[in-house]
C-alpha cells in the first residue's frame, strides 16, 4: 500500500445511530401527510446529500413541498437530539481513539450538511478526533459518486489507495470502491447483498471488529 494510511468515516449509521432516528421522523410526518411507502423511499436516500434526496422525494411524491418536509424533519430532530442526545454507535469513540493514538489521519465524509456534521460531532465530544470534516454541501455530486471521498483524502494528503473507508450504506460502499479505496462495510439498516459482498473489501458486524481489522493493516500486523 503506497503512501501513509488514512481512515475515512461516514457519520450517519456509522458514528451515530441516526438513520433509525431520522427514519422514525419520516414515518411520523408521512403518516400525518398520508404519504405511502415512505420507508422504501427513505432507503433510497440513505447515503445521499440533500440535493439528491430532494430529487428522490419529488419523484415519489410530486406534490410534496420538499423544503417544508425537510424543515419539519430538522425541527423535530433538533428538538429531540440536540445537546448530545443523539445516540453514538457502540465502539465509535473506541475506534477513533485507537486510530488517533497510532497517528492515523482521520476524516469524516458525510452526505449530511457540514454545519450539522460539525455540530453533532462537537456535541458528542468526537469532533476533536478528526483532521478533516467534509459535508454533503461541499461536493457537486452525491455518493455513489466518489467525489466526497477523494476530497477527504486530499484534505489528509493521503493517496486514495492508502485510504480505508468505513461505511454502512450501499451508496457509500459504491463511492469508496469507485474512489479506488478500501471499502469496509459495517451494515446498519440494510443487510449486505451480493453487490455489497463484491464491492466491499470486508463486511464486519460492528466497529469493534472494524477497529481490529484496520489497525492490523495500518500497523502491518495483519
Amino acid at each position: 500500500m503506497s503512501g501513509k494510511c488514512a481512515v475515512l468515516f461516514d457519520m450517519d449509521g456509522v458514528i451515530f445511530d441516526s438513520e433509525r432516528a431520522v427514519l422514525a421522523l419520516w414515518r411520523e410526518i408521512a403518516a400525518e401527510l398520508s404519504l405511502p411507502g415512505i420507508g422504501e423511499v427513505f432507503i433510497q436516500c440513505v447515503g445521499t446529500n440533500k440535493r439528491r434526496t430532494e430529487e428522490i422525494l419529488h419523484a415519489a411524491y410530486p406534490a410534496l413541498d420538499f423544503h417544508a418536509f425537510d424543515a419539519e424533519v430538522r425541527r423535530r430532530f433538533r428538538a429531540r437530539y440536540d445537546g448530545g442526545r443523539l445516540p453514538v454507535k457502540p465502539g465509535a469513540e473506541e475506534i477513533l481513539r485507537a486510530l488517533r493514538d497510532r497517528g492515523v489521519p482521520l476524516a469524516l465524509a458525510s452526505s449530511t450538511e457540514s454545519g450539522a456534521v460539525r455540530r453533532e460531532l462537537e456535541e458528542a465530544g468526537l469532533l476533536r478526533y478528526f483532521d478533516a470534516v467534509i459535508g454533503g454541501d461541499q461536493v457537486h455530486v452525491s455518493k455513489p459518486n466518489p467525489e466526497i471521498f477523494l476530497l477527504a483524502a486530499k484534505a489528509l494528503d493521503a493517496s486514495p489507495e492508502a485510504c480505508f473507508v468505513i461505511e454502512d450504506s450501499f451508496n457509500g460502499i459504491r463511492a469508496a470502491r469507485a474512489a479506488g479505496m478500501h471499502p469496509v462495510m459495517v451494515p446498519d439498516l440494510l443487510p449486505p447483498d451480493g453487490e455489497m459482498e463484491k464491492l466491499s473489501e470486508v463486511i464486519l458486524p460492528d466497529l469493534a471488529a472494524a477497529e481490529t481489522y484496520i489497525i492490523g493493516r495500518v500497523t502491518g500486523d495483519a
